[in-house]
Formats: C-alpha cells, sequence, structure tokens
C-alpha cells in the first residue's frame, strides 16, 4: 500500500510539473515568462470600453473624430501610463491583427449581396474609384515635394 501511494504521490508531482512548464511556455510573452494566464476576454473588454468610451465622448462633445479613434487615443495614453495594461492588451490585440483579413469578409458579402446595383452603377464607381485613387496619389506626391522643398532637401546625389 505505501509503495502505491508513494508512486501515485511521484506521479501527481510529475503531472504538476509537466502542466506547470506547459503554462510556461504557453502564456511567454515579451521575453519573460509568466505562470499566471493573461485571458483575452478582459483585454478585449478593456479594448471595447475604451472604444464605447470615445464613441460617448465624440457624441457628448459634438467632436468631428470618430469614436474609436477617441477610443483608441484613450486605450493608447492608458497603455503608455500602465506597463502591465500594455502587458494585457499586447497579446490580444496582436492576435487581432494577426487576423485582420477575417475583418473584411462582411464587407465582401455586402457587394456581393447587392451586385445588382454593382452590374448598374459599375462603370460609375469604377470611374470613381480611378478618379480618387489618381487623386490620393497626385495629392501625397505633391506634398512630398513640397515638404522637401520646405526642408530644402535637393536629393540625394549618392543614389
Amino acid at each position: 500500500m505505501a509503495i502505491h501511494a508513494t508512486v501515485l504521490r511521484a506521479g501527481i508531482a510529475g503531472v504538476k510539473r509537466v502542466t506547470l512548464s506547459f503554462w510556461r511556455r504557453i502564456w511567454a510573452y515579451g521575453g519573460h515568462v509568466t505562470t499566471r494566464p493573461r485571458p483575452m476576454i478582459h483585454a478585449l473588454t478593456l479594448i471595447l470600453a475604451c472604444q464605447l468610451a470615445g464613441e460617448a465622448l465624440a457624441r457628448l462633445f459634438g467632436w468631428p473624430v470618430p469614436g474609436p479613434v477617441l477610443g483608441m487615443a484613450l486605450l493608447f495614453a492608458l497603455m503608455l501610463a500602465s506597463v502591465r495594461v500594455a502587458e494585457l492588451v499586447t497579446p490580444t490585440g496582436t492576435g487581432i491583427l494577426r487576423h485582420l483579413s477575417l475583418l473584411f469578409v462582411p464587407a465582401g458579402v455586402g457587394v456581393v449581396g447587392h451586385l445588382q446595383q454593382l452590374g448598374t452603377n459599375g462603370l460609375g464607381l469604377a470611374l470613381a474609384l480611378i478618379v480618387s485613387t489618381v487623386l490620393a496619389l497626385g495629392a501625397g506626391a505633391g506634398a512630398f515635394v513640397l515638404v522637401a522643398r520646405l526642408t530644402g532637401d535637393k536629393g540625394s546625389e549618392d543614389v
């Protein structure tokens, strides 16, 4: 009986060591290892709370800035003020950005859902896309040239 108890204790201790090393490998972020998992739900709650606060501020004060942009600025300020907040949000934010293409699926479904209207107004939409793209490229190039002239940069001779 004593042999079985000793083997059982050794087995449980081995499982604890394996489980602990597993969690240490799973939750290793930022070059340090932590044994306490950082739940994604807390980070998502914080991100969405900041977005809600930004939306409330934009509507309350009537600012011409989108609420999610204000929320992002608020979250950025919180991350600068607290390393703990930054460590909580970083893994979740990285995961969201890694799968950002999934957020474009609803837009694609919306386009497919309105193919008849797209066919009717397709020429006008294509023309608007081409003209706006050319204008945006021209504005960007013009701004670049203007800034280069104002700063006195004549270009690199060693190219």
